[in-house]
This record gives structure tokens, sequence and C-alpha cells, in this order.
């Protein structure tokens, strides 16, 4: 799971990123093959990161924790 602060929106949100099989963004279950899926892979929290999107639009988020799901 990666907590990322929206600084545009204002807004916090908890990402898990999955394979894309799995992704679901209503859920915000995102790829690993998404452009925010990608920026996020490997980094760690305190990273301050912009993401540009497929509309040409682009994203700033700090990322804020990262952790690892627990799977049974």
């Amino acid at each position: 799971f990666v907590t990322v602060y929206d600084v545009e929106e204002d807004e916090e949100i908890v990402y898990s990123i999955v394979g894309s099989n799995e992704a679901n963004p209503m859920e915000h279950k995102i790829s690993d093959q998404s452009p925010i899926g990608k920026a996020l892979m490997g980094q760690r929290a305190g990273a301050s990161i912009t993401v540009e999107l497929p509309s040409g639009d682009s994203i700033h988020i700090e990322v804020k924790e990262v952790s690892r799901s627990q799977r049974a």
C-alpha cells in the first residue's frame, strides 16, 4: 500500500499497487503498469513526484507512507 498526498486536490489517498488483472481504480487498486503505479514503484516516504497522465495532464503527489500488504 502507498499513502500519497495529492497536492492539487488537497487529498490523501491510499493506493494498492496490483497486477493489471486485479486493477480497479474505483477501489484505489492501480496497476503496476499504469502511469501512477510505475511512478510509485520503488519510492519511499518523503518522495515528491510529478506524474504525466495519458490525457496530457500531470499530477503532483507526495509519498507519505509505503507498506507491504499482509497476505494470508
